[in-house]
């Protein structure tokens, strides 16, 4: 989707009915099995970080999908992430009514988020959710590398991330870019004194993600070799939403990069998603 807020370039997978999901090739991942409502499946929304590739973020989905549940698969344009933020918001109200469109209001559904693109897109869909007329069962939320607060130098590395071409134009770009969106933060902590608090979600996405109104169990998936993310970040974070009573796991690797905890920690990964979803399954629904 390129500048288009009408429609959402997503990727939806249902499970095989033919197939039996209580078997893999994997002796630990065959442990779990997850007792649900076969007319109910729980689906997995997962949002990719900032210039995520969608063959990549399938490779997080699958192990879901192995396990026969819906995963659907989205990320937000880089643009609209850095320079024009106040979409994601009208992309939040998109992805909550395609939910509902797709009949997704009685399934039990989890967010599954990467870095900050992703998990600042989450806060965008939990604040279109809070405003919904309808409910939605949501049984919880993993953050993978996440959340960060904003930083001109970690905002410099994910540029150079994002970037491809030589090391000239990748500098090039990276420095102008790290510049100018510099000076859009300035201009918005600025401005958030002078806005609406109900408009001021946009311009704080850290803060107001902290505060967010949903209550379900969060997962935090993070390391301490993470050179975009500081894993004291994500711990502070952790530490301010169980104060405010949500039920916190974290699991915190010591050399994984940034989103790269899947394939460099996978049985350890694996075991404890499952194992979160399965906790989540088995407390009692939620809906915000």
């Amino acid at each position: 989707m390129a500048g288009n807020v009408d429609n959402l370039d997503y990727h939806l997978t249902f499970p095989n009915p033919n197939l039996n999901y209580n078997q893999t090739n994997n002796a630990t991942e065959s442990d779990y099995v997850f007792v649900v409502n076969e007319s109910k499946l729980p689906i997995v929304v997962l949002f990719g970080w900032a210039g995520c590739k969608d063959k990549y973020l399938a490779k997080y989905s699958q192990i879901y999908e192995e396990k026969g549940l819906i995963t659907l698969r989205y990320t937000a344009p880089v643009k609209w992430l850095f320079t024009k933020r106040h979409h994601l918001g009208l992309i939040g109200q998109k992805l909550v009514k395609l939910l509902f469109d797709l009949n997704f209001e009685n399934h039990p559904v989890f967010i599954h988020c990467f870095s900050n693109g992703g998990a600042f897109l989450y806060q965008n869909f939990s604040y279109a959710l809070d405003k919904s007329e309808r409910p939605l069962e949501l049984k919880g939320v993993i953050f993978d590398s996440a959340p960060g607060r904003r930083r001109i130098i970690n905002l410099y590395r994910a540029l150079t991330a994002i970037f491809e071409g030589n090391f000239l134009y990748n500098f090039s770009m990276s420095f102008i870019m790290t510049v100018f969106l510099s000076a859009i933060w300035l201009f918005e902590l600025i401005s958030s004194h002078f806005v609406a608090r109900d408009t001021e979600h946009a311009n704080n996405p850290f803060e107001n993600l902290r505060i967010e109104k949903n209550r379900c169990p969060q997962l935090f998936i993070y390391s301490k070799n993470d050179d975009l993310i500081p894993h004291t970040d994500v711990e502070s974070f952790a530490a301010y939403r169980r104060q405010l009573g949500v039920q916190v796991t974290t699991v915190c690797y010591e050399n994984s990069l940034h989103v790269k905890h899947l394939p460099e920690n996978r049985e350890s990964y694996v075991s404890s998603v499952f194992q979160f979803v399965n906790k989540c399954l088995n407390n009692v629904g939620q809906k915000i």
